[in-house]
């Protein structure tokens, strides 16, 4: 929808002023919305996603109008909403600098020489991708570890090519370690030349990297086929056997890899948003609401006509989300503590914006209490279950559950939980050691989810006439009633000084 068509930015904010009356005087948490309240707080949320996914913000890519234009909307709601500037430096006002570096594969070429015979690896069989501008190894030793990574000696894949078997969801971490390691160049196995296809395709679009994380690393995928006739059937069929063994150990080949790979680089500086709504009690530490606010911009195939992934649902949902709970928050204080909303930038390349707030936070990390992160909300339908991700990791369990219980809210799917608990930007701040969780209807609706995900997550599908939103309704009247308890030193004396 273009921006032209959406309403009023102010209508919102009295919408929620006007419906806020009983729900402000509500003091025991209950199933306090009625009707008419969720009426308007879905209309709330929808105008706000059809203005974030609209065409004109341009798929919200970072470094680009569309960002700019993103930043201006959530800062203007946050203002109209009594929030002030939360990134504590005079210098940037709202907006904390992420800076980036963006690369896209341009060339390639593998070989692998193998006794006397060198076999360069065809184009649709292998690639290789770099973060600088020229990756080059020439004539490297060779080691297989299977499915090692973690527990490979360093001295073992040091200065060589690593050959590692490829498993999805697994891969990247073991590629990491191997790099951290000192390997020169890790090839990845892949099934099929479908795969190297779409590895190819991606990489060749904008990558974008936290600039302080770039490692210029060279990184090779190649489909198990283009290895076996560069190494020799019978050779790769022991290789693999071997990998199954309980005891099985790293194995040199007497092989060489040459690697060379171009890219384009640019660096590119992006922006957390981050606004603060004060407390009333000094020192008693802060509460934070986060969303991404990116998303992809272009991402279909060049000969699709609609080619920009708008992300309504990832993630302008999300965002709609925290601004209405911003809203609501505000109207219904003072409360003890500060309370944060972070719109953190590059999520879908990695979690970047969240993880550059880690390095250089905003406030301490120690002083937040508890962080809640709102990630494509508008699937699931009213009256679902609620996954509680991150469960068992903070102190916050206690407080989650009596919440969802006196609001009537069953609490399961810890098996969707656990998936998803690395792949969101909640992980970030909870590695760092924040209590940081994400409670999500979303999540608890797994045939809808599963919909979403094989038919419009990253697609240019993913625009505001399919979403649903009952479930995020019945979100936002949980995470109100958490969020006012959270930012309580009675209901919740913890943190702080």
């Amino acid at each position: 929808m273009a921006l032209g068509n959406c309403r009023n930015f102010a209508r919102p904010l009295a919408l929620s002023a006007a419906i806020l009356v009983v729900a402000g005087c509500a003091s025991l948490p209950q199933r306090t919305f009625s009707e008419e309240q969720r009426f308007a707080i879905e209309d709330n949320m929808r105008h706000d996603i059809a203005i974030l996914a609209s065409e004109e913000f341009g798929g919200r890519k970072p470094g680009t109008d569309g960002e700019a234009k993103t930043l201006d909307f959530i800062e203007s709601s946050l203002r109209l909403s009594g929030f002030e500037s939360g990134t504590n430096d005079p210098a940037n006002p709202w907006r904390a600098p992420v800076l980036l570096v963006s690369t896209s594969a341009t060339a390639s070429r593998v070989s692998i020489q193998s006794g006397k015979r060198t076999v360069v690896l065809p184009d649709d069989g292998a690639f290789a991708a770099t973060s600088a501008l020229l990756g080059l190894i020439q004539d490297s030793a060779m080691i297989f570890v299977g499915r090692l990574g973690e527990t490979v000696p360093a001295d073992m894949v040091l200065g060589k090519v690593v050959i590692m078997l490829g498993e999805p969801g697994k891969s990247p971490p073991r590629r990491d370690a191997l790099f951290k390691k000192g390997a020169s160049a890790v090839i990845t196995t892949i099934e099929d030349e479908a795969t190297i296809a779409q590895i190819r395709a991606a990489r060749s679009r904008d990558s974008l990297q936290l600039a302080s994380e770039v490692t210029d690393s060279l990184s090779v995928f190649a489909t198990v086929e283009t290895i076996k006739s560069a190494l020799g059937d019978t050779l790769w069929d022991e290789l693999s056997s071997a990998a199954d063994d309980d005891d099985f150990a790293p194995i040199e080949l007497d092989a060489k890899a040459s690697v060379e790979a171009r890219s384009s680089r640019r660096e590119v500086t992006s922006y957390n948003l981050i606004g603060r709504l004060p407390g009333a009690v000094p020192d008693s530490g802060a509460v934070f609401m986060m969303a991404h606010w990116d998303h992809l911009g272009e991402c279909g195939k060049e000969t699709d006509e609609d080619r920009l992934c708008n992300g309504a649902v990832d993630n302008a949902s999300g965002v709609a989300m925290v601004l209405e709970l911003a809203r609501r928050l505000a109207a219904s204080g003072p409360h003890d503590r500060d309370i944060y909303v972070m719109g953190t930038t590059a999520e879908e390349w990695g979690l970047l914006g969240a993880k550059a707030f880690v390095k250089s936070p905003s406030v301490r990390l120690d002083s937040i209490v508890a962080s809640l992160n709102y990630d494509t909300v508008a699937v699931a339908p009213r009256g679902g279950l609620v996954t509680f991700v991150g469960e068992g990791e903070t102190p916050l369990d206690p407080i989650v559950l009596e919440t969802a219980g006196q609001m009537k809210r069953t609490v399961g799917n810890r098996i969707m939980a656990q998936q998803f608990l690395r792949r969101q930007d909640s992980w970030a701040l909870l590695e760092a050691g924040v209590p940081s969780i994400v409670l999500s209807t979303n999540l608890g609706s797994e045939d809808e989810l599963n919909h979403y995900l094989s038919q419009h997550y990253h697609q240019a599908s993913d625009d505001i006439d399919d979403i649903e939103m009952g479930g995020a309704v019945d979100d936002v009247e949980l995470h109100q009633q958490l969020l006012q308890k959270l930012a309580s030193t009675v209901d919740y004396p913890a943190g702080g000084e």
